[in-house]
């Protein structure tokens, strides 16, 4: 549906939301002024437009052919080098070229460097987006209790002490398997300590032990003789393991475990597309806006949980101490991507000077870029992508 509040401005037909939302949310701060932003939109729309539409033509021209192509030879044996070759005919298949090297710059570790997995959301939904991004730490007690990763799922009802130890020797199996001690085992510990810079493990009363692979500790939270957090890394990911006696948990473990956080989700995509349906300005508005927010760092979205209600944020960055007792930071939040949509669908939240719906892969990523602005002008420390 047409906005009917429309703002008409460098040759744009502007929903009033949208306008409203730019000028006083996505354009304050941002170091972008209003005439250069709806003149830039006005530019690629106008210049980039028609060309968009010559291509969605040239697609459906091609489909034409192919779904013409299927008709004619759908009762056949199928033809893989006359197919190829009709392809090629067609200009599907364009000629192979030489070999190239791309060289990249600038590219941020999660996307580099490390290995980790890839949360998709739908951005409109805050607690979604906020859950994503903080997903970059999760609890593998958490994970191994209330999934099906133990096998079974867990029962209904309140805690279950059997599930639970069950929960703790799995994870202790997994320390075993990827941090193993010099000798023994993680299942043994009565004590973690640091110990000039080196991790000990407390063993069979006094005895204490180090890693198999002393490089794999990182650092420690808290006072080195009694810390309340070990740092473990693997292949540049990294381990928390969370002591903390008197802990509901942590009181009933020889060591006082109260939990093993994994680094998690690296990075994470907050979709514009797939995941949901912003056709009108209201529905891009409400996805432009949890992107804002994200990108300013202040989005927030109150949560009720078990009859209780708390306010959801992103998560604040991890320090630890080295084992040369310098201080360390670790990413709180996944790494946040925005996906567009693509340049197939037009949206009637801006038209042209003609009347023209605009490409809403235009739109998207004229607004996305603004919005991101904001992350490139905070604290380097505080940054998505610094």
């Amino acid at each position: 549906m047409i906005d009917r509040d429309q703002v008409k401005l460098a040759g744009l037909s502007v929903a009033g939301v949208l306008h409203r939302f730019i000028e006083e949310e996505g354009l304050p701060g941002s170091g972008v002024d209003s005439e250069t932003f709806w003149q830039g939109l006005s530019d690629l729309v106008h210049d980039y437009g028609p060309r968009n539409r010559e291509t969605l033509a040239h697609r459906e021209t091609l489909q034409t052919a192919l779904d013409g192509w299927h008709r004619e030879h759908r009762d056949a044996d199928f033809d893989p080098v006359a197919y190829r070759a009709f392809l090629e005919e067609l200009g599907y298949l364009e000629p192979e070229g030489p070999n190239f090297l791309i060289e990249t710059e600038n590219v941020d570790a999660e996307i580099a460097d490390l290995p980790g997995p890839q949360l998709v959301v739908p951005v409109t939904n805050a607690r979604y987006a906020l859950n994503a991004a903080n997903a970059r730490w999760g609890s593998l007690y958490d994970v191994f209790y209330g999934t099906d990763a133990l096998g079974d799922s867990p029962p209904p009802g309140p805690y279950d002490p059997v599930r639970g130890d069950r929960v703790i020797a799995r994870a202790r199996a997994l320390l075993d398997e990827i941090f193993p001690l010099a000798a023994g085992s993680h299942v043994d510990a009565e004590e973690y300590r640091v110990d000039a810079g080196h991790l000990q493990v407390g063993l069979d009363g006094d005895r204490g032990v180090g890693l198999a692979d002393p490089s794999q500790f990182a650092g420690f939270k808290g006072e080195a003789a009694t810390p309340s957090a070990i740092l473990l890394r693997q292949h540049g990911l990294h381990l928390e393991i969370v002591i903390d006696p008197s802990h509901n948990v942590g009181k009933t473990d020889k060591a006082g475990v109260a939990d093993v956080n994994l680094e998690s989700a690296l990075t994470s995509i907050m979709d514009c597309e797939d995941s949901v349906a912003t056709v009108d300005a209201d529905d891009k508005v409400d996805a432009y806006r949890n992107w804002l927010g994200l990108m300013k760092g202040d989005l927030t979205e109150s949560v009720t949980k078990d009859g209780n209600t708390f306010t959801r944020q992103l998560s604040s960055d991890r320090t630890f101490t080295a084992p040369d007792g310098s201080p360390i930071t670790l990413r709180g939040r996944a790494l946040m991507l925005i996906r567009n949509v693509g340049h197939l669908l037009t949206t009637p939240a801006v038209l042209d000077r003609y009347g023209n719906e605009v490409p809403e892969g235009m739109l998207d990523a004229i607004v996305t870029v603004l919005a991101a602005k904001h992350d490139l002008v905070r604290p380097e420390s505080e940054r998505n992508s610094p």
